[in-house]
């Protein structure tokens, strides 16, 4: 199945604590059905300290299943994304408004 999300796309929260906040989508893995959402399900992870980077309690965004989350349209609403065939691409488009994404 197509991935309805796609890195750097726009989207907010739909339940669990961080519901209602906004943010972008960092990655998506299709096979766990998950995606990283830049400030939303953070935890705090200990990591130990490196040459590169210091070491303590750092917080990091967690994975989200994609069910959780709705694409925002053009007018900052929550969505859900639909699929058509324009010519010969095939094409993500919001169910509320239409519009091509």
């Amino acid at each position: 199945m197509a991935a309805k999300l796609k890195k750097g796309d726009k989207v907010v929260m739909l339940t669990g604590k961080d519901k209602g906040k906004q943010g972008t989508v960092a990655s998506v893995d299709p096979k766990s059905n998950k995606a990283v959402v830049d400030g939303l399900n953070i935890a705090i992870r200990a990591t130990r300290q490196s040459q590169t980077s210091q070491g303590g309690r750092i917080p990091k965004a967690m994975p989200v299943d994609l069910s959780n989350l709705a694409l925002l349209d053009a007018n900052g609403k929550p969505t859900r994304v639909g699929f058509k065939v324009e010519g010969d691409k095939k094409v993500r488009f919001a169910k509320t408004t239409g519009d091509v994404i």
